[in-house]
């Protein structure tokens, strides 16, 4: 019996597998190992398994943990989650970055290029065994195109700044409550920007038959193509897939805008789970 966790900045998706079949999925707040200590990250592990699978497991032991995660692609970050889980579970765990399991859940063993739209946003180019190009997605500040982070943010300047139509513009502040003065607040001085604006983008879902929203939406996934897909070689050829629920929750956005760049997309997926489990078993 196997423990896979997807962990992105919003939420980690835990799967207990056992002999390639998904028993359960568990859903927990994100852990990102530059956010959090390897104590907490340890407490939150062993929560899940008292809560929430230990009446699945039963007396059968979890073997290993395979954890792909934000913040994960340097040694030091990696031997933190493998520290927390000895420490929660006292089995090893095989720790990579997010973006190596989203390639081995949609490109499997074979090449392709792999797109993240959640949150956040991320891509590579991968020859079935391992990420062989990477465009760096630079945060929700520097960059992040496409990205719930991303659109939130293209929202908020474009209703302050008068962009959208009043009416949008009245919706939008009333739907959440806001004033110039809290968006200020929850964007510069509260914790965890990017989940706040990130929060917002179920707004333009609920508006996109209107054509500045749609418009909005569908210039911000054109610059994720721009910036990123279009810069690795075979794009134009390559299969390309997608995870997040941006990519989602917008794929008619995103399917015109890959046919602008004479691309096809393979797959959407909403989640990684299914994906990793067929990979590791």
């Amino acid at each position: 019996m196997i423990l896979i966790a997807d962990s992105g900045s919003t939420k980690t998706e835990w799967g207990l597998v056992d002999k390639g079949t998904l028993l359960r999925t568990v859903l927990t707040p994100g852990i990102n190992p530059y956010f959090q200590t390897e104590e907490e990250i340890a407490e939150i592990i062993a929560e899940i398994i008292t809560d929430n699978l230990s009446p699945v497991i039963g007396k059968e032991p979890i073997e290993r943990v395979y954890f792909y995660g934000a913040g994960c692609a340097t040694p030091d970050k990696e031997e933190m989650i493998q520290a927390a889980v000895r420490s929660s579970l006292g089995v090893p765990a095989e720790v990579h970055s997010d973006l190596l399991g989203t390639a081995r859940a949609l490109c499997g063993t074979r090449c392709g290029i792999a797109c993240i739209l959640g949150t956040g946003s991320n891509s590579c180019l991968y020859d079935g065994e391992r990420i062989v190009e990477h465009i760096p997605p630079l945060g929700f500040i520097l960059g992040d195109e496409g990205s719930g982070a991303a659109l939130g943010k293209a929202l908020i300047r474009d209703c302050l700044k008068r962009q959208l139509p009043a009416p949008l513009i009245a919706k939008f502040m009333e739907r959440y409550g806001l004033t110039l003065s809290s968006l200020l607040e929850r964007v510069y001085k509260q914790p965890f920007p990017n989940r706040f604006l990130a929060s917002l983008s179920p707004f333009l879902a609920e508006n996109i038959a209107e054509e500045p929203i749609y418009r909005l939406v569908y210039d911000n996934l054109k610059e994720f193509f721009r910036l990123n897909v279009t810069r690795y070689p075979g794009y134009d050829h390559l299969p390309v897939h997608f995870v997040g629920s941006i990519a989602f929750h917008y794929q008619e956005a995103l399917t015109d805008v890959a046919r602008s760049f004479g691309i096809h997309i393979s797959s959407i997926e909403k989640s990684l789970m299914p994906g990793l489990t067929r990979y590791h078993s």
